[in-house]
């Protein structure tokens, strides 16, 4: 039972850890990517938990519209 409560663990913190460097690198830049319009620093701090969350839909989405260009 320890073996599996030590794999949920690592495998939530591998995600969370993925998740803040694709949040991050989406609030720093592609925020402006997927939004044209400009965005506050206020703004950027409060989509920073849910892009950390969301990190694979919000990568997907960044990619799309990187393609799109």
């Amino acid at each position: 039972m320890d073996a599996i409560a030590t794999t949920i663990a690592i495998v939530a913190g591998l995600y969370v850890a993925a998740g803040l460097v694709a949040g991050v690198a989406f609030v720093a830049v592609g925020v402006t990517a997927v939004q044209p319009a400009p965005v506050t620093l206020g703004a950027r701090i409060l989509l920073l938990p849910g892009a950390t969350a969301l990190w694979p839909l919000v990568l997907s989405r960044w990619l799309k519209s990187c393609r799109s260009r």
